[in-house]
């Protein structure tokens, strides 16, 4: 796994082989991220949200590419482990590591973003409930959107906000805007 673009382009990551995650791919990463460049004007004012943030790749990649803030949410040790030594190591400033359930976290969160991405276990149940708490919650700010990485079998069509749905080999993407 690579960072691809910003300040700490090409910059590996070598995840422990005892972290059993499914890390978005490359290609998929690139791809999301060609999306969002087409979304906003700049990095540098966005704060971004990353749940179920797993070993931190879409974090970094904000990071790299000059995000204000970005807040990882992971409940696995090794992960959480994992991303604050690569705040060390990478001497990240503005990425908060945070270990909590992301449901849990969106429960109490009070503060809006420009940007969250989610990335649930693709079996995980109710994946929708993603998006209409952040809905419900107003945690977007006003030109704000949630990106949802998904399987083939979730279809979030009928959702509020829903604007778009992208797949890259077998990542789905949806997007929502409220």
């Amino acid at each position: 796994m690579r960072i691809i673009a910003g300040f700490l382009k090409g910059r590996r990551l070598n995840i422990p082989k005892n972290i059993n995650i499914r890390p978005t791919t490359d290609f998929a990463k690139e791809s999301l991220f060609n999306i969002i460049n087409n979304n906003v004007s700049s990095y540098q004012n966005l704060e971004v949200l990353d749940l179920f943030s797993g070993t931190g790749s879409i974090s970094y990649e904000f990071i790299s590419r000059g995000a204000k803030q970005v807040f990882a949410i992971e409940k696995n040790f090794k992960c959480i482990s994992f991303i604050k030594n690569q705040i060390e190591v990478l001497n990240i400033k503005n990425l908060k590591a945070i270990k909590m359930s992301a449901p849990d976290f969106l429960d109490i969160c009070h503060m809006q973003f420009d940007i969250i991405f989610a990335d649930p276990p693709y079996d995980m149940k109710n994946i929708e409930k993603i998006a209409e708490v952040v809905r419900l919650n107003r945690l977007l700010k006003p030109e704000g959107f949630l990106i949802i990485e998904h399987s083939k079998q979730n279809n979030f069509s009928e959702l509020e906000g829903f604007t778009e749905s992208r797949k890259y080999g077998s990542v789905n993407f949806s997007f929502f805007r409220y």
